[in-house]
């Protein structure tokens, strides 16, 4: 089958796509999005999460049929994704006010790559973890960034155990949690400076 939906902004179109075909395996191998890892393949880690129409999911567990004429946002999107946000008043999924439908028209900006992430400024929720010293292997992070990322755009000021939950599905073997934690505060105290 053919699957026709948005990644990062753009109009993407899946040729030859098995019924089984997982939207992780359609983004990393035949789109070149490899941002979203590939770990436990049971949506029990969060490794490949992303953003389908605003709601982080678990690409593993996402036929690749199911996104016909849907959104996705991948961690390579991540920052136009949030610059998007920025412009329309701190929403861009609808979860805060904005209509699903106007979040759809974003687009990426001509000289920024929303398809490698490469020659963007990062998102605030990236840059953060960079500060916070939160990326060690790196194999969690990106979605881990996507899962942080859809909590700040609902709840500016997330509570520990609200960042807690909202991280819950998504596991790192390497930093103990403390310094992703550090970073989802560091982020959400620089939001708040920022309004």
């Amino acid at each position: 089958m053919r699957v026709n939906f948005t990644v990062n902004g753009r109009p993407q179109e899946a040729d030859d796509v098995w019924e089984g075909e997982s939207l992780l395996y359609v983004l990393r191998e035949r789109m070149g999005l490899p941002g979203s890892k590939n770990a436990c393949e049971q949506g029990e880690c969060g490794s490949c999460t992303v953003r389908l129409d605003g709601v982080p999911v678990c690409s593993c567990l996402v036929a690749a049929g199911q996104v016909e004429g849907r959104d996705v946002v991948t961690v390579e999107g991540l920052a136009d994704f949030a610059k998007q946000r920025e412009e329309h008043g701190g929403c861009a999924s609808g979860a805060c006010g904005t209509t699903l439908d106007s979040a759809k028209k974003w687009e990426a900006k001509p000289g920024q790559d929303s398809q490698t992430g490469e020659g963007v400024e990062l998102s605030p929720i990236q840059q953060a973890f960079i500060d916070a010293g939160a990326v060690q292997c790196g194999f969690c992070t990106p979605g881990l960034l996507i899962a942080a990322d859809e909590l700040l755009e609902r709840q500016s000021d997330p509570s520990d155990q609200d960042i807690r939950e909202a991280l819950s599905g998504n596991l790192c073997r390497c930093t103990g949690y403390e310094k992703i934690l550090d970073a989802v505060r560091l982020a959400a105290a620089r939001q708040g400076e920022a309004v």
